[in-house]
């Protein structure tokens, strides 16, 4: 099995007919067939199940095909960084970001960076917290920007600064409220949105306090809770930052004034690994 069995297998996998995959690379359909048979002939498994029409991955077709797709996109980043790697910073920065840093992520240090190194593309992978340390461990991506808390051995971290949580609404839903920072007894039993990795942090503090705690609706997105309060469902209950991704006159936002419940990006990367000159230089803005 080599690289160009698992670009053959990606194509089959999303295209989910063979006569489709073979004209995407550009190749006959028999021979394509014969190399679907012969992987699952050397892996000793079966990967698809052929219909009348299309084909659909096996539960050993799904597996195969996530692991086709990191490993084809590795190859394709080694190559290009290895071309670039006597050209001076260079080449493609795969960089891996949370949903909530994105108005914090492109503000003056990217734009730094970028103007200091024009020649640097990047390879951006979306997820939560943990999914970017998932994606570090196993080389997909070389950086990181994430959000506190977390636990994780073997990586370095450097601190962003530290941002209060904000409360975010319609107009309807702060009628009692007129001043921009509020106590957390402000949000008694109000309908709440916020993430799913805060609700253990946000439960206890709202106990602590002997505020009721109304859990409406809780999601693995900055975006998700933003668009639903935006609908007038309920409060969004989100860092400062990430209240800008989603502008709209219909939003007011209160900041909460409760010390613990302060949290900051961080950018990370492993202890153990050679990061390229395009990861070193970005690093080099959060020092």
């Amino acid at each position: 099995m080599d690289i160009k069995h698992l670009k053959y297998f990606i194509a089959i996998a999303e295209e989910g007919n063979i006569t489709s995959a073979a004209k995407r690379l550009h190749i006959s359909q028999p021979p394509l067939s014969m190399q679907l048979k012969l992987l699952e002939e050397e892996l000793g498994i079966t990967l698809v199940e052929r219909g009348s029409r299309n084909i659909t991955l096996t539960d050993a077709g799904r597996l195969l095909y996530k692991h086709a797709c990191k490993i084809v996109s590795l190859t394709n980043t080694a190559i290009k960084e290895i071309e670039d790697f006597d050209n001076g910073v260079k080449g493609t920065l795969r960089l891996g970001t949370i949903s909530s840093s994105g108005t914090a992520l492109l503000s003056r240090r990217m734009i730094e960076f970028h103007k200091n190194n024009p020649n640097i593309s990047f390879e951006v992978h979306e997820g939560t917290t943990f999914e970017m340390l998932e994606m570090l461990e196993d080389n997909t991506i070389e950086v990181a920007i994430v959000r506190t808390p977390f636990k994780a051995k073997n990586v370095v971290l450097n601190y962003l600064e530290s941002e209060p949580m904000v409360a975010v609404a319609r107009e309807e839903h702060f009628s009692d409220i007129k001043e921009d920072i509020i106590s957390l007894d402000k949000l008694d039993n109000k309908p709440l949105i916020f993430y799913r990795r805060y609700e253990l942090l946000i439960t206890s503090i709202f106990e602590k306090n002997n505020v009721k705690l109304n859990s409406f609706c809780k999601n693995d997105d900055a975006r998700t809770t933003l668009l639903w309060a935006k609908a007038g469902l309920g409060i969004a209950v989100i860092p400062k930052s990430a209240a800008k991704i989603i502008e709209s006159n219909n939003l007011k936002t209160k900041v909460i004034d409760e010390t613990n419940l302060y949290t900051r990006l961080g950018v990370i990367y492993r202890k153990s690994t050679n990061l390229s000159k395009a990861a070193k230089s970005f690093i080099k803005l959060f020092n």
